[in-house]
């Protein structure tokens, strides 16, 4: 690969950016659940058609496969997630989101990009874009995948729809998520970069009755109490010091009023991990508590544990990590380009493709934060020190991406990365311009 090609392929972005920008800011406002982004796929897929690629919908589910081939050379996926997540924004953006959904349980909740894949899409149609408009400057098959449901773990449905039979087998898997650091810089790490996950719900019975008689019942809410305050020990007390594991209550319902003790209560319970034998005894303990504190409060019935979904460990390649950190560091800078010095406990299914084609992946991360709430910080030091109490995490409802320039900062990472396999230095690329 080199500087020029790399140059001549992103030529054209000055011009494509306030059209992505206004991409970005409807696909904000209308973000949409796992399995549910009906719009946002018609959005995709059109765009797609209107540049030249050969695009496939429906695609477990919901997913957009497009395929852009521009003769022989290597075959490279570049993957995007569409799906929004159940929270209420609170940005106060004049594109902010206003919409709700039913969700898998029959709820109506609010929902918000509040992960940024409304950025993940626009930057990765922006790059699209340009490979179809410059075809004369790269070779080989692109293969764009716009995946659904990422958040609830969406990856195995496209391939189980026959992914690996129906679209060019890649040689290599290419995937970014937008991070809450300063816009501008990227880091990754080769080996293990983002943890496991395993979520479950547990159904806990007791026995209802008045709130005035509770000799006369078992209360499950006492009892969720019980679990959720000893499932932290888990972490505390059994987990090692030099192991990673994070246990997570997200969700505790129970009872409809105050002087009504219930017959169950429900929780939802998230575990992260790093090493295979810390999953499986993290696993293993919650479970233990579970059904140890429900025996302890002489439940009726023993608890419901069901899994609900889980995310495999990802794993970046190492000599495909060192190409594409090399790609991206010749566009940005050495400076702004960093080394993780740990394994994130966020999670992502985007291994699933590397995995079940039998490749190498790569995945990075990129800051998508206002630079000015970090000013007068050395942005090295958010790698061990953390982010500032000022700036919003993923997941949280004030967590928007700046659109400057964080969408060309996207679109450029994705292009400079691929260009590493589909721009070699010593043969020229087949075809030529295209609009």
């Amino acid at each position: 690969m080199t500087a020029a090609s790399v140059t001549r392929l992103l030529a054209a972005l000055p011009d494509r950016l306030p059209g992505l920008r206004a991409l970005y800011e409807d696909l904000h406002a209308h973000p949409e659940l796992s399995f549910q982004e009906f719009r946002t796929a018609g959005i995709v897929a059109d765009r797609l058609r209107r540049q030249g690629w050969d695009v496939s919908e429906g695609v477990g589910g919901t997913g957009v496969v497009g395929v852009l081939a521009n003769g022989e050379g290597p075959v490279v996926l570049l993957r995007a997630d569409m799906d929004g997540l159940p929270v209420q924004e609170r940005t106060g953006l004049p594109y902010a989101s206003r919409a709700t959904a039913v969700d898998g349980e029959g709820n109506e909740v609010p929902v918000m990009h509040a992960c940024g894949h409304d950025m993940h899409v626009t930057c990765l149609l922006g790059a699209t874009a340009q490979l179809a408009a410059a075809r004369g400057e790269w070779r080989g098959t692109v293969v764009a995948v716009f995946q659904p449901a990422e958040e609830v773990g969406g990856a195995p449905a496209m391939i189980e729809d026959g992914f690996l039979d129906r679209f060019p087998r890649a040689e290599v898997c290419l995937g970014q998520h937008v991070a809450p650091a300063p816009a501008g810089f990227v880091g990754t790490r080769p080996g293990p970069v983002m943890a496991a996950s395993d979520s479950l719900r547990v159904r806990l019975h007791g026995r209802g009755g008045h709130g005035s008689t509770p000799e006369s019942t078992v209360d499950p809410v006492v009892m969720a109490a019980a679990v959720v305050m000893r499932l932290q020990t888990i972490v505390s007390r059994e987990t090692g010091a030099a192991q990673t594991a994070v246990v997570t209550v997200g969700s505790l319902h129970a009872g409809t009023k105050e002087n009504i003790i219930p017959d169950t209560a429900d929780l939802r319970i998230n575990v992260r991990s790093i090493a295979p034998v810390v999953r499986d005894r993290t696993l293993a303990a919650v479970e233990r508590i579970v059904r140890a504190e429900a025996a302890a409060s002489d439940a009726p019935k023993d608890p419901e544990i069901t899994r609900l979904n889980s995310f495999p460990l990802t794993v970046n390649d190492g000599p495909a990590t060192s190409t594409v950190m090399t790609a991206i560091a010749g566009v940005f800078g050495e400076e702004r380009v960093f080394t993780l010095p740990q394994t994130l406990t966020g999670s992502e299914d985007f291994g699933v493709f590397g995995t079940a084609l039998g490749v190498p992946s790569v995945f990075w991360h990129f800051g998508g934060a206002d630079p000015a709430l970090f000013r007068d910080i050395d942005p090295e030091t958010l790698l061990t020190d953390g982010l500032p109490e000022t700036v919003p995490a993923n997941h949280s409802p004030y967590f928007a991406p700046v659109p400057d320039p964080t969408i060309g900062i996207g679109v450029t990472a994705l292009l400079a990365a691929a260009a590493a396999w589909l721009c070699p230095e010593d043969a020229p690329a087949p075809g030529g311009q295209e609009d």
